[in-house]
Parts: structure tokens; C-alpha cells; sequence
């Protein structure tokens, strides 16, 4: 999987608060919601929801598909943190031999690896590579084709 170029999130980013229902969505039919919910005050600012820490957060665009089956598609945000420590399960941006790839942090047996999620792509033990750690991905943004 190969990616565009970092790009930074504001330092301090802007509010922007957007609607959010209190309403949640159910598995089954129970019932009709009552419309007064529709005029709750809740509202929801995707900063304060996806970026925890601003001065250690960047966004990467996706391409390939080798983490199709871990929900990241082509064309998706990744939301990423430099601040957290990777650990076995973690997705990670890395520089892998002079590569930016996204792949999932495991071990095997005492073997550190890059994982893909895709059974097409066979894991990666770091064993004479050089691999630096970018950041951890805190969140997908995945949008549907209209």
C-alpha cells in the first residue's frame, strides 16, 4: 500500500461543530423515534471526535488495497498520531526501506511483522530492514461513492 504525501493537521484546529442526533441507530424495528429529536442542541466537531492530540496528528490519503480486509480502502483519510507507542495489533504508517506503508504491528512468535489485510500479501518480518514508525492510525474516514 503505498500513500500521498503526509499532510499535517492544523495545529490548532478550528471548531466546527456539525449536527449529531441523539438518536441512535437500532438493529431491528421498535417503534417509531419521536420527532422532538430532531431538534436536540447536540452537535458534533470532527476535530474534537478524531484528533487527539493536534501538534502529533497528521492525515494520509490511501492507495492499493492491502488493507482492504482491516477497512481501509483506496481513497480513504487515515487519522494518524505520532504520540502513541505501537503495539502487537496497532496499524501503523511506516518507512520500511525507503517506504511508506500502512500495515498492521505483530508478532510473530518473538518476531516483530508487517501484516497486510489482504491474504494476497504475505507479512513482513522486520529482519534487516529498516523500518521507522511514522504513527499509529487513531481513525478511518471512509467515503461511499454517491
Amino acid at each position: 500500500m503505498t500513500l500521498a504525501k503526509p499532510t499535517p493537521a492544523h495545529p490548532e484546529p478550528p471548531s466546527l461543530a456539525l449536527p449529531y442526533p441523539l438518536a441512535l441507530g437500532r438493529a431491528g424495528i421498535s417503534g417509531f423515534p419521536s420527532p422532538a429529536q430532531d431538534y436536540e442542541g447536540r452537535t458534533l466537531d470532527l476535530n474534537e471526535r478524531f484528533v487527539k492530540r493536534p501538534s502529533a496528528t497528521f492525515f494520509l490519503s490511501v492507495t492499493g488495497d492491502s488493507m482492504v480486509k482491516l477497512g481501509i480502502h483506496e481513497g480513504d483519510t487515515l487519522v494518524v498520531d505520532r504520540s502513541i507507542d505501537p503495539k502487537p495489533g496497532h496499524i501503523i504508517v511506516a518507512m520500511v526501506d525507503g517506504e511508506i506503508t500502512v500495515k498492521r504491528y505483530e508478532l510473530r512468535g518473538k518476531v516483530p511483522c508487517l501484516c497486510s489485510g489482504n491474504p494476497r500479501y504475505a507479512p513482513v518480518p522486520l529482519v534487516d530492514l529498516e523500518c521507522q514508525v511514522w504513527g499509529v492510525v487513531r481513525a478511518v474516514i471512509h467515503e461511499y461513492s454517491v
